[in-house]
């Protein structure tokens, strides 16, 4: 007999609850989740037009039980920067918490500057970036944070090329350098250091920054049940770093107990499954090999 089972009444007292229409092994929704937990019910959250929008809060059902406002794909960051200046303007922003949200194409490409802009004024606002590498919700297009020879609908491999050609963006680092108090990078495989770091966002004043990344099963091409196992993948081989900063110095980093090599983690992904096919390929992997060396020596992870 199962005995830790929800029951309907307290599925209904979650904050982001079920009935959305998120894959079958979203890392997002998991991320949603457990971001929630955290923050509590005194929580005022905008998301950007997105997979977040699209299958939390189709109308008329909707997951949030928190306010909730769907902003535009480009300016999530400044209807949050509204609420909280309204919140302060009428002495109603103690103990209550303004949440933006958007994906890492309404973050890095089309919402940057909103996000810029909220930064330079340094609003009180926890903005999350739910990086899964693409613009997954329109289609699988890239964007500012896909990775090195990935396969997307706009950066395809072929005959000419291996996948997307552009490096990561360093969106963390665009962030520190706006000098804002608190940046971070967490995963949805690592769901205790994720919450800690969410935590420690309620106690500091002014902006600050987290990352999430979060595997998206049909853009990254890969079986449901291997998101967390890829996610912390990501992070065991150095290409997806944890930390966290205050205004531009780094003060702490997630050491990675065991090295794995980055084949493991992309042979998994069906968006890296042209890297295999010959030995250019493997040279291809080599080069990101070199990337996750890189990111190892830089942040000091071992």
């Amino acid at each position: 007999m199962l005995t830790n089972m929800l029951t309907k009444e307290d599925t209904h007292k979650q904050l982001f609850t079920m009935g959305h229409t998120g894959c079958s092994g979203c890392a997002q929704s998991m991320a949603v989740k457990l971001i929630m937990e955290v923050l509590g019910k005194n929580t005022i959250a905008t998301s950007a037009t997105g997979c977040l929008e699209v299958f939390s809060a189709k109308f008329p059902e909707s997951s949030w039980n928190i306010p909730w406002i769907h902003s535009l794909f480009e300016n999530s960051a400044a209807v949050a920067s509204g609420i909280e200046a309204a919140l302060q303007i009428t002495g109603k922003k103690e103990g209550i918490t303004v949440l933006s949200q958007a994906g890492d194409g309404g973050t890095a490409d089309i919402g940057l500057q909103a996000l810029s802009g909220m930064f330079e004024r340094n609003h009180d606002v926890l903005y999350v970036c739910y990086d899964n590498g693409a613009y997954m919700n329109t289609g699988y297009q890239r964007s500012g944070l896909t990775p090195y020879d990935a396969f997307t609908s706009t950066s395809p491999s072929g005959k000419i090329s291996y996948g997307n050609n552009r490096p990561k963006k360093y969106m963390p680092e665009i962030a520190m350098a706006h000098r804002i108090p608190y940046t971070a990078v967490a995963s949805a495989g690592y769901p205790m250091d994720l919450q800690k770091k969410v935590k420690k966002t309620m106690s500091i004043k002014g902006s600050k920054y987290l990352q999430v990344d979060v595997p998206c099963t049909p853009g990254w091409k890969y079986e449901p049940r291997y998101s967390v196992k890829i996610a912390q993948l990501g992070v065991q081989s150095g290409l997806y770093p944890l930390f966290e900063a205050e205004y531009d110095k780094i003060i702490s980093v997630k050491k990675i107990s065991k090295k794995v090599p980055v084949e493991e983690y992309l042979k998994l992904q069906g968006r890296f499954k042209h890297l295999f096919k010959d030995e250019a390929g493997k040279a291809e992997i080599e080069k990101i090999q070199k990337i996750a060396d890189e990111n190892i020596e830089r942040y000091g992870l071992l």
